[in-house]
């Protein structure tokens, strides 16, 4: 008996060593990423005003896209496949991710918006914040539970702190990996990271956009009804934008086998129409026309804009993230839906920000609490509403290929006995 009871305190101090040991490297995830997401938002800023500025650089576009195809042609083939590549290591670690993941991206992603891309930054962060903690992993020597656990961290760490909601990021880490199953055993580095990086972000002088969705109504049934009819919306527009991109970048590696001349056919096309067309709305972040769906109606083509816009960068093979043109898309898309449903433009604006990103990445919980975090408590259940439909109305493609299906959202019925 005495040495069971020894055995079993071994076990225990075991058990809080790795855990102690997890959350050491989580706390430093949180330190790099964070650190890493300043630096990149800050150069956004930079790259949005000089752009705006000096409105000629958009005809720089075709070179930019070309230079950077080039670059990772040459020097970054392995790591081309982005968010992906992170994502197919968590479910069968085989090597360690390259740490040039990070500057590449980083300065991939701010040549595109230099230039007038329409790409988002989600993807540029969470690149970095898994490549900085994949370095660790190897330092440390860790095990393929344990670097799993860790790399999860660095995209919750990411995430977090290039939008300012840890909560969502941390569970989007969980939830993105596989469609209806959610690897909790890394919820605790996850929340850590994600909490400890947008607290690192802010130390450095970052400042978030603040959307103002006005005060929440009361629930009713007409409201409730209007949340799962724009969420079925939401969802189908979700999936067009990620089945569009992937055609469309199926359709140009079919067609053009040298990488570096798809960013440079892309670019022209989007150049010349936005120069010619004066529709610099639909490029860049586009946070001012989101601001704008929050304040007043707006033109009902503006999510479309967004969308083919979007499509076209992505498709062609400019880097970038999805997530931000997503909100984009939903904001703008709720802001037209809304005097249809009879529901305050404002609440709907946000709830198509959080829904449409709920369908094409198909992170339903995620996107609720990042509901909550960007407009108040009081927006939760409507936000839940819409989310879920929205995931359960997107089908089981979505924005991130290596993201597998553990359940399936419908399944066939069974057939009688």
């Amino acid at each position: 008996m005495p040495h069971l009871e020894q055995s079993s305190k071994l076990d225990l101090l075991r058990y809080v060593a790795k855990w102690v040991a997890l959350a050491t490297l989580a706390t430093l995830v949180a330190a790099l990423a964070g650190s890493a997401s300043a630096l990149f938002l800050f150069s956004l800023d930079w790259a949005t005003q000089t752009r705006e500025a000096n409105r000629w650089l958009i005809g720089g576009l075709p070179v930019a896209g070309f230079c950077v195809g080039w670059l990772y042609l040459k020097f970054g083939q392995h790591i081309d496949a982005g968010n992906n590549l992170l994502m197919d290591e968590i479910h069968d670690p085989k090597k360690v991710v390259p740490l040039r993941m990070a500057p590449f991206v980083l300065g991939g992603t701010v040549i595109s918006h230099l230039f007038g891309a329409s790409v988002g930054r989600e993807g540029t962060a969470v690149q970095m914040g898994g490549a900085l903690a994949d370095q660790l992993t190897h330092f440390f020597k860790l095990n393929h539970v344990d670097r799993r656990m860790v790399l999860m961290a660095g995209i919750s760490a990411g995430f977090a702190s290039v939008f300012g909601t840890p909560l969502a990021g941390a569970v989007f880490a969980l939830e993105v990996l596989a469609i209806g199953r959610m690897r909790l055993d890394a919820l605790l580095p996850c929340l850590l990271a994600a909490v400890l990086a947008d607290q690192v972000g802010l130390l450095w002088g970052v400042q978030h956009t603040h959307y103002l969705a006005g005060a929440m109504p009361s629930i009713t049934a007409w409201l409730l009804a209007a949340m799962l009819v724009a969420g079925a919306v939401f969802g189908l527009t979700g999936k067009l934008f990620a089945d569009g991109t992937h055609a469309l970048s199926g359709v140009m590696k079919k067609h053009i086998a040298y990488a570096p001349l798809r960013p440079l056919l892309g670019g022209a096309v989007i150049a010349a129409v936005v120069m010619w067309g004066s529709f610099d709305r639909y490029i860049g972040l586009g946070i001012p026309v989101m601001v704008e769906a929050f304040a007043h109606p707006l033109a009902p083509t503006d999510f479309l804009g967004k969308m083919v816009f979007t499509i076209a960068s992505l498709g062609s093979g400019f880097k970038g993230g999805e997530v931000t043109p997503l909100f984009y898309i939903g904001a703008t898309l709720g802001n037209v839906l809304a005097p249809l449903l009879d529901v305050p433009f404002e609440l709907l604006a946000a709830i198509g920000f959080v829904a449409v990103f709920a369908g094409a990445a198909n992170t339903p919980i995620a996107s609720t609490l990042m509901a909550v975090e960007l407009f108040g408590a009081e927006i939760g259940v409507f936000a839940a509403l819409a989310c879920v439909m929205s995931y359960v109305c997107s089908g089981h493609s979505g924005i991130y290929r290596a993201q597998r299906v553990a359940h399936r959202k419908t399944e066939a019925p069974s057939p009688p006995s």
